[in-house]
């Protein structure tokens, strides 16, 4: 008898449950989109909004604030204000964007928060929305291609004597790694931006997927990718950050990758890259470790102004990117034969849109450095499409 009352119970409680979800599913449904918007790639389960024009690149924003007195979307450098209808639901369509990842916010009431219809992106130093304004076939060497084998991002945390306290990086290990158990490989050490952190190239990046590719077609060698975080962090318990990235990397992040993966140590197999922010980190770990890399790369990160020789007081005018040169960081370029005898591939890559380092590059060529390329993402300014397109270049350079 009670084995019936019990099955009873539990086959009326999962129609109750079924039917609740089945509520829960009709509560988030929303009136679909206009033809020619789909919803955003980066939108969470379910949700409509933002949707995308392909065509037109718009985006249509939708956000539910009845009592709200005013609210905005902030996108890609500019607010749109939105508008009410009488079930106090604001709209709202954006100006044709550029294609790509975008991190975009919501201003209700002059405060800034982030549209919950989306996934959560670190940037700015906050969590944000994100929006991909996708492009056409041009694109499929970061979307995940179910045809090839594919790799795995696995997640590590590990102590840092210098930071003093365990730290967070993501690593990317090739499809064949587990296959090949007596097989070592090359390592990139790869940086994130300002405002951003480890996950930043995995999610924004859609690193795996691009190496995936480069690797499958037999373009890059297989290789394993460190995306550790830039910045120095902080806990209840240690409050005042210590030490420097460089020291960070060379003397707790290396020495435990080397321990716990199967790596290939020498300098012909390391390499390190970093964008915005992660690019000038970059610099400053290669130029003064120039035992532990050969390969090097900054995305949207090389910029001579401040590193080499400064006006004298009372001079007239700062010196000529030739002066520069012979010191900045540390004079590392004076001797250009020697730079090229120890690093194998300065790559410096830009948007066309953005602050752009060419002349720079061939004020170097002209001084003798041999083995460097210049690398530009045509339409694309200081955002992830150009860092993106930076990777798949760059990749299949290295360790070759």
């Amino acid at each position: 008898m009670k084995k019936v009352f019990f099955f009873a119970a539990a086959l009326l409680f999962g129609v109750i449950a079924s039917a609740q979800f089945a509520g829960m599913q009709r509560g988030q449904q929303v009136e679909p989109p206009p033809e020619g918007y789909k919803p955003s790639s980066c939108n969470t389960f379910l949700s409509q909004y933002p949707a995308v024009n392909a065509q037109t690149r718009q985006a249509m924003f939708r956000v539910v604030a009845p009592t709200a007195r005013k609210v905005q979307v902030d996108l890609a450098g500019k607010r749109y204000d939105m508008t009410k209808n009488d079930k106090g639901i604001w709209t709202c369509i954006s100006d044709p964007q550029v294609v790509g990842f975008h991190y975009y916010s919501i201003w209700i009431d002059s405060v800034a928060v982030m549209d919950r219809n989306t996934e959560a992106y670190f940037g700015s130093n906050w969590e944000s929305s994100g929006i991909e304004i996708p492009e056409g076939q041009e694109g499929d060497y970061y979307r995940f291609n179910k045809n090839i084998p594919h790799g795995q991002i696995r997640s590590i945390q590990y102590w840092s004597e210098i930071n003093g306290m365990e730290r967070h990086c993501n690593v990317y290990v090739p499809a064949e790694y587990e296959q090949n158990p007596a097989m070592k490989y090359p390592v990139l050490y790869l940086l994130h931006g300002w405002g951003e952190d480890e996950n930043g190239w995995s999610n924004q990046g859609h690193t795996a997927n691009i190496m995936d590719g480069l690797i499958a077609s037999g373009k890059a060698v297989p290789m394993i990718i460190v995306m550790d975080c830039g910045d120095i962090k902080t806990n209840p318990d240690v409050r005042t950050a210590s030490g420097t990235l460089t020291d960070i990397f060379i003397k707790d992040l290396i020495p435990f990758i080397d321990k716990n993966f199967r790596t290939k140590t020498d300098r012909q197999n390391r390499a390190m890259a970093g964008l915005s922010r992660g690019g000038m980190q970059t610099t400053t770990t290669v130029f003064n470790n120039m035992d532990k890399f050969a390969w090097m790369g900054t995305f949207s990160g090389f910029f001579m102004g401040g590193m080499g020789a400064r006006p004298a007081a009372g001079a007239a005018q700062a010196p000529s990117i030739s002066q520069q040169i012979e010191t900045a960081f540390n004079g590392v370029f004076k001797d250009a034969a020697a730079f090229d005898k120890q690093i194998n591939l300065l790559f410096i890559s830009t948007g066309t849109e953005e602050r752009n380092p060419k002349e720079t590059v061939e004020a170097l060529k002209a001084h003798g450095i041999k083995h460097i390329v210049f690398h530009e993402s045509q339409g694309t300014a200081h955002e992830w499409l150009t860092w993106r397109r930076a990777l798949n270049d760059f990749a299949p350079r290295i360790f070759k």
